[in-house]
């Protein structure tokens, strides 16, 4: 029995689960809004909250460690444009809005969006 336990799995190894929070965390962070499953829009939002807060510092050693996860252009817009716009709150920073079943297979989705 696995209690206790944090976080899913998809279905993935760990290579390709942290892929795949990288690249939904990059599509929302340069659209600021995107449609996904429901688990995976409730996986990503705590992900992207620690970047963003670790964004809102703003140092070269904030940058250095946003590098691990995201390219340069990304990392260029969430430290000069979106880390500012939170530099108030204290946390929170995305919304994660319900859909309906999609139809081809009845999976929950969800629209994740920057607050």
């Amino acid at each position: 029995m696995n209690n206790l336990i944090k976080g899913r799995k998809f279905h993935r190894k760990a290579g390709p689960r942290k892929a795949l929070l990288k690249t939904l965390a990059t599509s929302l962070l340069t659209k600021e809004r995107i449609t996904t499953t429901e688990a995976k829009a409730k996986e990503l939002s705590p992900f992207v909250e620690k970047k963003i807060t670790k964004a809102k510092k703003g140092d070269i050693a904030a940058r250095r460690y946003l590098a691990r996860f995201f390219n340069e252009k990304t990392v260029k817009k969430l430290v000069d444009d979106i880390a500012p716009r939170y530099k108030e709150r204290s946390g929170g920073y995305t919304r994660v809005v319900k859909l309906g079943a999609r139809k081809s297979d009845s999976s929950k989705m969800a629209v994740i969006e920057l607050v």
